[in-house]
């Protein structure tokens, strides 16, 4: 699968948002160890998103692992009007997404996982509904495989030759 990479500047600005945070118990010998490990999500509010998972003792150092291995993996994706330009259906793993364009004022109709990784990527309007595991490491990769393989109007526009009110609707 081909993403859209993105390489990280200084003129970017990145928020990040914190997804979800796992304790994760190892059993030794000598007792129970527990570290944590960060799902943290970054964008600029206007197309470029990454991910990252951060794994260490504390919880602070897990979440500023997991923002920097985000800002290695950005991508641009596709945003119309502040929506998706067209319907998508993603499995990854167990999660199953769906995500559907919607008008205007209509708001983020999504949950978790999935409205983190939307908000950031600056998409106000569209309906996203998980219909398989809620696993949070796996929505936030199912929606931006999604988020990925959406065609972007201008350049479907310019391939035909077309104006684009009749690609997009106006």
């Amino acid at each position: 699968m081909a993403m859209n990479r993105v390489k990280a500047n200084s003129d970017v600005e990145l928020k990040d948002r914190l997804v979800a945070i796992n304790r994760v118990t190892k059993v030794t010998k000598g007792g129970r160890t527990f570290t944590f490990a960060a799902i943290v999500v970054v964008g600029d509010g206007k197309g470029v998103i990454g991910y990252g998972l951060g794994k260490a003792g504390e919880v602070t150092a897990a979440i500023s692992k997991g923002t920097e291995a985000a800002k290695k993996n950005l991508m641009k994706v596709s945003v119309i009007r502040g929506t998706v330009p067209h319907e998508m259906e993603v499995c990854y793993e167990g999660a199953k997404i769906l995500l559907k364009p919607a008008a205007a004022g209509t708001g983020l109709k999504a949950g978790g996982a999935m409205r983190a990784v939307l908000e950031s990527a600056g998409i106000s309007d569209v309906i996203a509904k998980s219909l398989g595991s809620s696993n949070a490491h796996n929505l936030v990769k199912a929606t931006l495989i999604a988020l990925s393989k959406m065609r972007d109007p201008y350049q479907i526009a310019a391939e035909r030759g077309i104006g684009m009110d009749k690609v997009f609707n106006g």
